[in-house]
């Protein structure tokens, strides 16, 4: 029997220009795709429209064309393709493992705290269920009140429904199959009021939708493939295998990041750096 194709993707957000980071990310799926005889796809992650930028993801093409980096077929801009992720909810609405949730970030860090922990990062502790717990008629009340909100994924409903899960991860020795535990990200947000995706939806449904078989992303991510796993099974989706790559880090063994300012592609261009210098920067332990 002949093996599927391999199909990797590389996935930025058009929030800012491309580092060093993004760079390690794109070329671990581009090697993996290339040595197999596969296929590369670029996928922007623009669902954000108060923070992404034209500009950003027109330079985030410049720099990976610069660089030597060619993908396959078109970009997939997932602004593009609201209809696919409400599909996809309205299969989960089905299932019944949607609710609403009306509670803004800073009384679920309240609610969190009055239950002995505090925080020690955004997704430190997951959703403490505040609003699983409003009856049929609370949620329509605030709902039709004109209150905001987003949709969160019933979790222990839906874990019901599903079994246990596992995927394979793909390592530098034999691939290991991983079980999936998705109880330390709680009830996460798939959608919200006025937009109806949130990552962890709509990178699920893309990647059926492109086809891809091997998401290879930073093991920053690693704890999201539990969700991923879940919303595959609950979506009749298929599997991709996973390879999480270690992060490019600086001299204090920090991660690179766009928060953190981190040097972009666009600088290292702009003073002088050949694309070699910079991809051999990119495949190094730390800058």
């Amino acid at each position: 029997m002949t093996a599927a194709p391999v199909v990797t993707r590389f996935a930025p957000s058009p929030t800012g220009y491309l580092h060093l980071g993004h760079v390690r990310s794109a070329l671990e799926g581009w090697r993996a795709a290339r040595t197999a005889g596969g296929r590369f796809l670029l996928r922007l992650e623009d669902i954000d429209r108060g923070r992404c930028r034209d500009e950003f993801a027109a330079a985030i093409l410049d720099d990976l064309t610069w660089l030597g980096v060619a993908w396959d077929g078109p970009v997939r801009r997932q602004s593009e393709h609201f209809d696919d992720y409400r599909r996809a909810l309205d299969r989960l609405a089905t299932l019944g493992v949607l609710y609403p949730c009306f509670c803004t970030r800073r009384a679920i860090q309240a609610e969190i705290a009055r239950a002995g922990g505090a925080p020690q990062g955004e997704a430190a502790l997951p959703y403490p269920g505040t609003c699983r717990r409003l009856s049929p008629a609370e949620r329509d009340e605030k709902r039709d009140s004109g209150l905001d909100y987003a949709l969160r994924l019933d979790l222990a409903h839906a874990l019901t429904l599903t079994g246990p899960l596992d995927w394979i991860e793909e390592t530098g020795g034999e691939p290991r199959r991983i079980s999936a535990d998705p109880a330390a990200l709680g009830d996460v947000v798939l959608a919200r009021k006025d937009v109806p995706t949130s990552y962890h939806l709509a990178v699920t449904v893309d990647d059926t939708i492109q086809g891809v078989t091997l998401v290879t992303r930073g093991e920053d991510l690693a704890p999201s493939t539990h969700i991923h796993r879940l919303l595959q099974e609950l979506l009749g989706l298929p599997t991709p295998c996973y390879r999480h790559h270690e992060l490019l880090t600086d001299g204090s063994g920090r991660r690179l990041a766009k928060r953190d300012r981190a040097t972009t592609i666009r600088a290292m261009r702009a003073a002088g750096m050949t694309p070699a210098e910079i991809l051999d920067r990119a495949l190094a332990p730390e800058i």
